[in-house]
């Protein structure tokens, strides 16, 4: 009993740490997030991968764009590990998906007040993708396959 305790704790700050991580990172302004696309096209670059040139301006969008994606389906798994630890696997796959829509929505508005920086709807989208990607994941594999791989199973 203590140690689900112990995991239910840890679950919400896990998800709480990586919601604070996505605000910080929609925080920044249009300069910084630019410059924060750009270091990781550089980082690229460094590992013999030139992006700019196969790509172009299309690399700061992919970078910018797979960050999204990526965000979101971490958010998704952290809160269905969280929920979890409450209800079933298809309710805990169906209210991580709510919450990673309704922390997109707001991380969009949260974005309108941030100079250089613009909420847009076809972000909320990449960003849900994530989440469906990571429901995907979750509804084709079994409980124990993923309880091993992701550790998610209490």
């Amino acid at each position: 009993m203590k140690n689900l305790t112990l995991k239910k704790i840890l679950s919400w700050l896990l998800l709480i740490i990586w919601m604070s991580v996505i605000f910080v990172f929609s925080h920044k302004s249009g300069n910084d997030s630019d410059k924060q696309s750009t270091l990781i096209i550089n980082i690229f670059n460094v590992m013999g991968l030139d992006l700019n040139s196969t790509l172009g301006d299309l690399a700061t969008f992919i970078v910018r764009k797979t960050a999204h994606f990526t965000e979101y389906m971490i958010l998704f798994f952290l809160s269905y590990n969280l929920l979890r630890s409450y209800t079933d696997k298809k309710d805990s796959i169906m209210f991580a998906l709510i919450i990673t829509l309704g922390y997109a929505c707001t991380d969009e508005v949260h974005q309108l007040f941030i100079p250089g920086r613009t909420g847009k709807f076809t972000d909320i989208l990449i960003d849900i993708s994530g989440g469906l990607f990571g429901a995907f994941i979750l509804s084709i594999t079994k409980d124990r396959q993923v309880s091993s791989f992701l550790n998610l199973r209490r």
